[in-house]
C-alpha cells in the first residue's frame, strides 16, 4: 500500500533512511547519502508539498518512501554521455529507500507512479549498483550522466517499458 506521507510518519521515515545509509555504505556506496542525507527540512518540505510517499505493509507500518515530483527538474537540463529518450513531460522518483524488511519496493514505487505519470526519470550515483540494477531489471534506459546540486555526477535512466 502506497499513500502520501504525513508528518506524523516522520520518525519512521527517518529510520528508513537511517537502514538505507547503513545498506548502502555495506555494500559499497558510502558516498552517495552520506550521513544525514536526506535532511529532515527537505522531507518535512517534501511532505507539505505533496511529494513524499510511503510504502506501508498489510497494518499500515511504513518501510518504504520515496519522491515522485512531476516536471521538469532543473539537475536534468544538462545531459552528457547520451541524450534524454524524449522530450514529454515527466515525473522523477528521488530518495527510495526501504528498510530491508519489505521486498518489492521498487517495482511497487514504479507501478504506483506510472499511474501518475508514464514518463518518469531516475538518478543515481555510479557506486549504488542496487540501484542501477533495479533501473534496468524494471525497464530503465540509461540515457547518460547528469549532475545535482553540489556537481557530482549521476548515472540517469529513462523508464522505457517492461522488458
Amino acid at each position: 500500500m502506497i499513500q502520501k506521507a504525513k508528518t506524523g510518519d516522520l520518525a519512521q521515515i527517518l529510520n528508513i533512511y537511517d537502514a538505507a545509509r547503513r545498506y548502502m555504505a555495506a555494500s559499497g556506496n558510502p558516498k552517495q547519502w552520506g550521513d544525514g542525507y536526506p535532511e529532515e527540512t527537505m522531507l518535512r518540505d517534501d511532505i507539505q508539498e505533496g511529494h513524499l510517499y510511503v510504502i506501508c505493509d498489510d497494518s499500515g507500518e511504513p518501510h518504504g518512501v520515496f519522491a515522485f515530483i512531476l516536471g521538469a527538474d532543473p539537475t536534468y537540463a544538462v545531459i552528457e554521455e547520451g541524450a534524454w529518450k524524449n522530450d514529454k513531460p515527466y515525473g522523477t522518483i528521488h530518495r527510495l529507500a526501504g528498510d530491508g524488511t519489505m521486498k518489492g519496493l521498487f517495482s511497487q514505487c514504479l507501478e504506483f507512479c506510472r499511474t501518475i505519470c508514464p514518463e518518469i526519470r531516475v538518478d543515481t550515483h555510479h557506486d549504488n549498483r542496487t540501484m542501477q540494477h533495479l533501473a534496468e531489471k524494471y525497464g530503465f534506459q540509461r540515457c547518460g550522466i547528469i549532475y545535482v546540486r553540489d556537481g557530482s555526477p549521476r548515472i540517469a535512466y529513462q523508464y522505457a517499458g517492461p522488458n
